[in-house]
């Protein structure tokens, strides 16, 4: 009898354990966490989120910064799916585009829904109102101790992603990181201050407010919060600085920034609205409760001005939140620790992408200008972010991967850019599509049986393309294009470069598939790869099989060129098959990407082909 009950105590304890073994922990269920844990999931592995709120979505939803910002045009991988769940819920585009900051907004609370109904799929294991305690390196993996519920709980794994609001995890596990903003020596940007500091973006407290059509009673009126200074709040109505919110002068207007559906408003009003400066990397964890609780009492006061001097008493709290204040579980932060990763994405990467080889790595991409908010903080240097032009971008994958740590890959804010770049990276849609990145790096590591630093860049590229993500910023091409993966192959090569065009709120690259490609653009873009075609003849004029078959027989002689003939049709070239015909960008994406495969060349993480 004794014998069975240790024997049945051993095996207890051994499936508890296996319970707890994961190939990838994510702590932090924000939107970074949250795509990182989908697509991992989805790609057959373990993993586990572990995340401090009863809610999925971090600032999209638990800080209630329900109006996405950027990436109309490109509802790249896990965004778009979101996007389209949205739609669904709500009944179509127009149903979202309620308030004038963005095409989309929605209530909080049902983008938590939908995400927790994404997340709900084999391998993926979500820890709710969880709080990690601990973490530490375990051999070549890591154990995380974590407390829920009162219990405590460790969860072993080979991979670690921080996925957290601020890059929590970064000193904890002696990650190099940068914190607020750099100086011109550190970046070699003509707009970063001479002098480095500590001073990071106000963050801000989000209220929902809701119509309710009437002004009777007391219940959703905010009280007047200690300090209360109307001062504070006399120019939210009137804007006349700034591309963006320039030509706002009456307060429905200002209102009507962050209306939601539902006769809800998000209220995220910069300047004279509730932005707060918290200088939280110099502050203990009670010191920073502290001062939240100051960002809180101040959109309180925000709240109680619009009620009781504008007089929208009709604009009442909503129980938008599980909390018992209706505040949102966690403040939007706009900038966190940032990791020193392999590479290091700055404005000269963004603003000239094809004056360097990163773009050629993308694994995420953004179209949102560089958008900083320093108002409150009369000590932050002035930096002209309104005027710093930038087309839409890539991020690289060397800026997810730090520099000397093995296993532990980041997925949020924390990610190897300029503090400058971070004013454009930090939004909700490129976040997710990091952590989709982040993700399916991971996957593809464990997978492969390899450490993330040596995995393939171009087999995670053709994971995320494969999920119908953007690795290039193409504005007009969609994910439902039978060709799509093919043209995004083939601008991640470089071989067919992108036009960028900086346009205010919504900048742009486009890539122009129907523009016929002249044989000179296309022996120059394969020159790099295919150095043997030097000598080939090209003139100014369209490219044709003909000549196509050409540069094929010079780089592969032996390449059955009367196949393509055969297959023309089949591979949707959208063309007759004519040697003579000139050929399209996207029929030449088509025929290369068949042809020679030029993806299948190998670039380290500056973007550079690696020897064979």
């Amino acid at each position: 009898m004794k014998l069975r009950i240790t024997s049945f105590l051993f095996f207890w304890l051994l499936t508890a354990y296996a319970q707890n073994q994961v190939d990838i922990v994510i702590i932090g269920g924000g939107a970074g966490g949250t795509s990182a844990g989908i697509q991992a999931a989805r790609m057959g592995t373990k993993v586990q989120v572990i995340e401090t709120t009863p809610w999925l979505g971090g600032m999209l939803t638990s800080a209630g910064v329900s109006a996405i910002d950027g990436n109309h045009e490109m509802p790249s991988g896990i965004w778009g799916e979101f996007r389209q769940k949205l739609r669904n819920h709500y009944g179509g585009a127009k149903a979202l585009a309620t308030g004038w900051v963005s095409h989309t907004l929605f209530e909080p609370s049902v983008g938590n829904q939908i995400l927790q109904e994404m997340a709900d799929i084999p391998n993926l294991d979500i820890a709710f109102n969880a709080q990690y305690t601990d973490v530490k390196k375990e051999g070549e993996g890591w154990k995380v101790t974590y407390v829920q519920n009162g219990k405590t709980y460790t969860t072993h794994a080979k991979i670690l992603i921080d996925a957290t609001e601020i890059g929590e995890l970064l000193p904890m596990v002696g990650a190099d990181f940068r914190l607020g903003m750099d100086s011109k020596g550190d970046t070699g940007e003509k707009e970063a201050p001479e002098t480095a500091n500590s001073i990071v973006q106000d963050l801000t407290y989000v209220l929902i407010l809701e119509d309710t059509g009437s002004a009777r009673g007391r219940r959703g009126l905010v009280k007047k919060p200690k300090n209360y200074d109307p001062k504070n709040y006399e120019c939210a109505c009137k804007r006349e600085d700034g591309e963006m919110f320039g030509g706002v002068s009456n307060c429905q207007q200002m209102l009507d920034y962050g209306k939601l559906p539902n006769n809800k408003y998000m209220m995220n009003w910069p300047n004279c609205g509730n932005d707060f400066y918290i200088n939280w990397p110099e502050l203990t964890s009670q010191q920073r409760k502290e001062r939240l609780r100051e960002a809180k009492q101040f959109t309180q006061g925000f709240v109680y001005y619009i009620q009781n001097e504008l007089g929208f008493k009709n604009l009442r709290v909503a129980k938008e939140f599980p909390t018992k204040d209706n505040f949102p579980m966690i403040p939007y932060d706009r900038e966190a620790r940032r990791v020193k990763g392999k590479v290091f994405l700055t404005v000269d990467h963004v603003e000239r992408p094809y004056d360097f080889t990163l773009y050629r790595t993308g694994v995420a991409v953004g179209d949102y200008p560089i958008d900083h908010h320093h108002d409150k903080n009369p000590d932050a240097p002035e930096i002209d972010f309104i005027n710093i032009k930038v087309p839409s971008y890539n991020v690289p994958l060397g800026s997810l991967v730090p520099a000397d740590l093995e296993n532990f890959i980041v997925a949020e804010k924390n990610i190897s850019v300029s503090n400058i770049v971070n004013g454009a990276t930090r939004l909700q849609p490129v976040v997710l599509g990091i952590g989709q990145a982040a993700g399916a790096l991971a996957a593809t590591a464990i997978m492969e049986n390899q450490q993330p630093s040596q995995v393939s860049i171009r087999q995670v590229q053709n994971a995320l393309l494969k999920s119908k993500a953007y690795v290039m910023p193409f504005i007009d091409m969609q994910s439902n294009d039978s060709a799509f993966a093919k043209m995004q192959r083939m601008g991640a090569t470089g071989i067919l470069k992108g036009v960028g065009v900086p346009y205010k709120w919504a900048n742009q690259t486009w890539f122009y598939p129907e523009r016929i490609v002249s044989q000179y653009e296309l022996k120059q873009g394969l020159l790099p790869y295919y150095p043997e075609i030097e000598k080939i003849h090209a003139s100014g004029a369209g490219t044709t099989p003909k000549f196509v078959q050409q540069l094929v027989e010079k780089i592969k002689p032996d390449y059955p060129w009367g196949s393509v003939q055969n297959q023309w049709e089949s591979w949707d070239f959208h063309q007759e098959y004519n040697e003579n015909v000139e050929l399209t960008r996207r029929s030449i994406s088509i025929l290369i990407d068949r042809t020679l495969n030029p993806f299948a060349l190998e670039v380290d993480f500056v973007g550079q082909l690696i020897s064979n």
